[in-house]
């Protein structure tokens, strides 16, 4: 029986690649993944997020949306919805954040499948992530993992700790969506 193999595209095959409108490219285990532009549900999350982890982190830390990061040296293009990088790394930047950010954040999608989000959430957990978080916006709940495996669901009421400092209500992620 016949086997056919297919080539995995570099991360400099990768970075010649045009962005074409309505979406944009990642590039996962040397597979070029089509992700489709968020929904407004989606960019409002972020945007909170962002403000909200950006209080709490003072000159600790950058805080932004759409961080480029390549969580393994080769075959590995990703973007983080909203991510934490500790000064020190992000002053040592060249081109690409290598490894994943301190604090990566996925904001749900419908194009977003578990077996992805579990795949992102192992890999970054084991390339220098010390916490992944999954945002569930029609939910309302935020699941945080940690490298030691442990997994823990908050909802509204409670307060997600941030190994930065300081707490994040979970109800405040979402007060955004209401108005």
């Amino acid at each position: 029986m016949a086997t056919t193999t297919t080539k995995l595209m570099t991360f400099a095959e990768f970075e010649q690649l045009p962005n074409p409108p309505g979406y944009r490219y990642e590039l996962h285990h040397g597979e070029l993944v089509k992700v489709p532009f968020p929904d407004f549900a989606h960019i409002r999350a972020q945007w909170q997020l962002r403000r909200l982890l950006e209080s709490a982190a003072g000159s600790a830390g950058v805080v932004d949306k759409e961080i480029p990061y390549r969580p393994l040296p080769e075959h590995e293009g990703w973007c983080a919805d909203v991510a934490y990088v500790s000064k020190q790394r992000w002053d040592n930047i060249d081109r690409y954040l290598m490894g994943a950010p301190e604090l990566v954040i996925e904001v749900l999608s419908p194009s977003n499948t578990a077996t992805e989000m579990l795949d992102k959430r192992n890999v970054c957990l084991e390339n220098g992530s010390r916490e992944f978080c999954i945002v569930d916006t029609d939910h309302r709940q935020v699941e945080v993992s940690t490298p030691d495996g442990h997994t823990i669901t908050y909802k509204s009421g409670q307060e997600i700790p941030l190994f930065f400092g300081g707490r994040l209500p979970v109800d405040s992620i979402f007060i955004a969506a209401e108005g």
